[in-house]
């Protein structure tokens, strides 16, 4: 990893970008009157996921960079959720709402595995 943006290079922070952009293009369906409620919402737990892979990769100690990962992960918890929430109210398609659930599964094993992988290291 570069020391300017070692972010870039993680599977994890790419896969997370890639589901940021499917969100935004998905909400943009959404009900007007949604726009400062699950819409917004919804936008903010997805940038969070890839920002905190960002913040906790640049000049952290492991356990720090560890802490940001879970913080993404419990982003993408809350994502999952929003996204049932969205589905359940017909504001997503069922062939949307599963390609949004399967991006998080895999952004969620990419994360687990980079956090595993960094508290390995640290042994």
């Amino acid at each position: 990893m570069g020391v300017k943006n070692p972010h870039r290079s993680l599977e994890a922070w790419k896969m997370s970008m890639d589901l940021v952009i499917k969100i935004y293009k998905v909400t943009e369906t959404f009900p007007k009157q949604e726009q400062y409620g699950l819409t917004s919402q919804i936008r903010r737990a997805s940038v969070s996921v890839p920002s905190n892979i960002a913040e906790g990769a640049v000049g952290r100690t492991t356990n720090h960079f560890a802490n940001y990962l879970s913080i993404s992960l419990g982003s993408l918890s809350e994502l999952d959720t929003q996204t049932e929430l969205a589905y359940r109210l017909d504001f997503l398609k069922e062939s949307e709402y599963d390609a949004i659930c399967s991006q998080i599964d895999r952004c969620k094993a990419l994360i687990f595995g980079l956090k595993n992988s960094l508290l390995k290291k640290k042994r």
